[in-house]
């Protein structure tokens, strides 16, 4: 299963840039084992518009250009399911076993991810009631990812 992040904002040089690509890698290394075959990021400008409504049209339209049919549309919004590790990591491992092609996790931008992006999500989850910046939540998404690769290997960086 190819997994593949697409976020609206890039992600400069700094620590959460160094952090994002440190658990980039380790979710890489220990996913190809566990039939988890590519991490991609696609990162989306934001836009440039004028109006709310506008702007998550055109961030949607450009998330969507990057959507396999038939993939698993992960959304991550303020609204969405407070999931532990362990939940999370039987997702991801359930996707994997039940053959999905695609596992795409989609971060928007500053106005948050359009109505119909949402609806189109398989799971929308949170990282809690508070508001990230779409940085940190990159980071932290992709430390779970690595986290639930850990879990499924049975590997002890996970203790709970």
């Amino acid at each position: 299963m190819r997994v593949a992040v697409i976020a609206v904002g890039r992600l400069k040089q700094g620590p959460e840039r160094e952090l994002a690509d440190r658990y980039f890698e380790r979710f890489d290394e220990a996913g190809r084992k566990l039939g988890f075959r590519e991490l991609t990021i696609h990162e989306i400008p934001e836009s440039r518009a004028r109006d709310t409504a506008t702007r998550m049209a055109e961030e949607a339209a450009a998330i969507g250009a990057h959507i396999p049919e038939k993939s698993i549309l992960v959304a991550l919004d303020e609204r969405g399911q407070n999931l532990d590790s362990t939940v999370f990591a039987r997702h991801l491992g359930r996707w994997r076993d039940e053959g999905a092609g695609h596992t795409i996790f989609v971060i928007g931008g500053a106005d948050g991810l359009s109505p119909e992006l949402r609806r189109k999500a398989k799971l929308a989850i949170a990282f809690g009631s508070a508001t990230w910046p779409h940085q940190m939540v990159r980071v932290m998404l992709l430390e779970q990812l690595y986290r639930a690769a850990t879990i499924l290997a049975g590997h002890p960086y996970h203790r709970a």
